[in-house]
């Protein structure tokens, strides 16, 4: 599994509000969803002279000028270096195929899929910084797509979002209540999406996950997934 394939579903499971092509730059529109929503990447040959170009287009957005660095941009990560850009939360790609994350299966009451999200997912995700700009990038994704809700001592503990895109699913916002970690509530969410997105034609699971998540890391590595590919962004030092 490529970087580059990675990168697609990405788009495709955590949808900006609107992209525009301006010259060689893919501009994406976040309406409060995020970075990854609203950072600009190259999709075309491009010259130091071309980002300013970009710089307006996101400032005419409202949005503070930001680019994603992805496998092969070395280029443009040294031009914005050059140009004050400070490198910003570097982000780790993981992925497994399903078969080894679906087993073992949790019990049906320790988590469960299911779209729209209840009230309490929506909460457990309020708690944890994921508004309603993030909640409508789930809303705009068009192909198969669920929440997953845990519980632990009869009580919700956590709650995801994962989608597909062709035989991919990408799992996203993975949250558990602080009160209820370290009780196997990520693992039981984690297991679930893998049986979730088998029943809908997917073959391998993606996430992505900051680089000093090391706590999250671990347990990823530790169900059996791999680190496949890396970004980053760069934002202008105010």
């Amino acid at each position: 599994m490529t970087p580059d394939l990675i990168y697609d579903v990405l788009d495709h499971t955590w949808p900006a509000a609107s992209y525009r092509h301006v010259g060689p730059w893919l501009i994406r529109e976040g309406s409060g969803g995020g970075q990854r929503v609203s950072a600009a990447t190259p999709e075309a040959a491009f010259e130091a002279s071309d980002i300013p170009q970009a710089e307006a287009a996101m400032t005419a957005l409202g949005q503070a000028p930001l680019f994603m660095l992805r496998h092969g941009d070395g280029r443009l990560d040294a031009m914005l270096a050059a140009r004050g850009y400070l490198r910003h939360d570097p982000v780790v790609l993981y992925a497994a195929a399903l078969a080894d994350l679906a087993m073992p299966a949790p019990s049906a009451m320790s988590a469960f899929s299911i779209w729209p999200p209840l009230s309490i997912a929506v909460d457990l995700w309020a708690e944890a910084g994921i508004g309603p700009g993030r909640l409508a990038v789930m809303h705009r994704v068009k192909g198969p797509k669920t929440s997953i809700l845990g519980r632990v001592n009869d009580r919700a503990s956590g709650v995801a979002f994962v989608a597909c895109h062709h035989k991919i699913a990408m799992l996203h916002a993975l949250e558990v209540s602080p009160t209820q970690r370290r009780q196997g509530s990520a693992i039981n969410i984690m297991r679930m999406a893998a049986i979730w997105a088998q029943d809908h034609g997917a073959e391998s699971l993606c996430l992505a996950v900051t680089e000093e998540n090391v706590a999250a890391r671990a347990l990823y590595a530790a169900l059996g997934m791999q680190a496949v590919g890396t970004y980053h962004y760069r934002v202008r030092h105010s």
